[in-house]
């Protein structure tokens, strides 16, 4: 299974992003309103600028409450790891894995084309895991 399969059985298609400049509000709103855990920091909407999540919130939080009115930019991470659609999701695991990222963006030549979630590779890894149960179902109980 490659990252690709998982990217077609997402429910939405699109990748929700945030220009660096805007307000942590507004990621905030953006999270709560796509209930989602990370947003794509990106300039363009194509490029992949940084990635934020909610725990880059609540680790700033900590510290300092100023953070609510500050930029995006102040607490989103710049250095992203990113995997490409033909990534095998195996692969991606062990990456997930090894240093603890619950989302990473898909970029393919250049271009941001998806995120996947740590919630996307199991329900990837469930459904991979009912279709063989099904499969050995079918074939011991033929005939």
């Amino acid at each position: 299974m490659r990252i690709q399969d998982l990217l077609r059985g997402k429910t939405e298609s699109g990748v929700v992003t945030i220009r660096p400049g805007a307000g942590v509000r507004e990621l905030l709103s953006l999270l709560a309103e796509h209930n989602i855990g990370a947003v794509i920091v990106s300039d363009d909407g194509s490029r992949l600028d940084g990635i934020v999540s909610e725990r880059d919130v609540v680790r700033r939080l900590g510290t300092d409450e100023r953070v609510l009115d500050g930029p995006v930019s102040a607490i989103m991470t710049r250095s992203v790891r990113s995997c490409e659609s033909s990534t095998p999701v195996d692969d991606l695991m062990q990456l997930m894995t090894e240093h603890r990222f619950r989302h990473v963006p898909v970029v393919d030549e250049g271009r941001l084309v998806g995120i996947i979630s740590i919630g996307d590779v199991v329900k990837g890894r469930i459904d991979q895991l009912e279709f063989e149960r099904d499969q050995l179902d079918h074939y011991l109980h033929q005939g």
